[in-house]
């Protein structure tokens, strides 16, 4: 009887120590993938930062484009 409950108390804290192992197991991966997420996150940041500078001097040529063109049919018009 000794001998039976001695070795049923093992298997339970066998599978104690497997159930916390396969536990951290997981919490490490999901830091592994957290970590990751969190550099994709930064790289879009980076490119959304670069289209916003890039619309930005687009538009600034655009404007400049605009004004030499009014520039232009103003002139045109004060010929007339």
């Amino acid at each position: 009887m000794a001998v039976e409950g001695v070795s049923l108390e093992i298997i339970i804290l066998a599978i104690i120590v497997g159930t916390l192992a396969a536990i951290v197991y997981s919490l490490r991966i999901l830091v592994l993938l957290e970590r990751r997420i969190a550099r994709v996150d930064i790289n879009i940041e980076k490119i959304a930062r670069r289209i916003a500078a890039e619309e930005m001097k687009i538009e600034r040529e655009e404007a400049q484009i605009e004004r030499k063109l009014n520039a232009r049919s103003t002139k045109k018009k004060r010929k007339k």
